[in-house]
């Protein structure tokens, strides 16, 4: 029997710990060692899982009802998750059979499964916490829908049918390697069917280790309260949250 190469470390090791990226993995022979491989394996896996995920929409309604918020749950085209990857054009639009009932008021949550249901289990309601915190004039009475199968110009129907001003749509990311469970947000103005992506801001990786819950809220109230008070999202909004001594008011 041969015996198996032995591992040869990389140089970089030690910059390791400054990152979640796959760097100095080190070599066994021509191939990756036995345990670098085997975390890749892991790390897939969690991926794959994260997208398959099923969101329990009902049990997420209960915790946002703890909030003091109201949510309405509903569902895209997409009858099933398998058609939701298939077709991400259903995933824009409400099924036939969903009903939201019409607010004045003009902040809207859109909370959607999207690529990521264990991102909007772990993160969503601790962000949405947070921005009531910071800011409960604008979302302690927020309008609130609970989206199943569905993309980020989903957002632009349900905020539409609200009639809100401005839409949050807080949704699961496309997994990668080192983050199944990483949450985004996307704020559009005037949302209404045909917006694109140009007329939205975006904060993005939103978890522990990426950009923590109380600074995405910081950001994510800054753009929504300049948004509607200068009337537009998108490449017409610069977020200069990070400049700004105080909220937007």
């Amino acid at each position: 029997m041969k015996d198996s190469p032995a591992v040869t470390n990389n140089n970089w090791a030690a910059l390791r710990s400054f990152t979640p990226a796959r760097i100095a993995l080190g070599r066994a022979g021509s191939g990756l060692p036995t345990g670098e491989l085997l975390r890749f394996g892991l790390a897939h896996a969690r991926a794959r899982d994260a997208v398959h995920a099923a969101l329990d929409a009902e049990v997420f309604a209960a915790s946002l009802r703890e909030l003091g918020l109201f949510p309405q749950i509903v569902k895209s085209a997409a009858p099933d998750r398998e058609t939701y990857l298939r077709r991400p054009d259903l995933g824009r639009r409400l099924a036939p059979d969903s009903a939201i009932s019409k607010s004045d008021y003009p902040y809207a949550l859109a909370i959607e499964d999207g690529l990521s249901a264990l991102a909007v289990e772990r993160h969503a309601v601790p962000l949405v916490r947070a921005l009531i915190a910071l800011a409960p004039q604008r979302w302690a009475k927020a309008s609130v829908a609970i989206a199943l199968q569905g993309r980020v110009a989903l957002g632009d129907e349900i905020g539409a049918a609200f009639g809100a001003q401005l839409v949050v749509v807080l949704i699961g990311e496309r997994p990668g390697l080192s983050s199944p469970d990483s949450l985004g947000a996307y704020l559009t103005f005037a949302p209404r069917l045909g917006r694109t992506d140009a007329e939205r801001n975006c904060v993005s990786n939103i978890r522990p280790e990426g950009l923590g819950v109380e600074a995405a809220a910081r950001r994510i109230d800054w753009i929504a309260a300049a948004g509607v008070a200068r009337g537009v999202t998108g490449v017409g909004l610069k977020d200069e949250s990070a400049e700004a001594a105080k909220p937007y008011r």
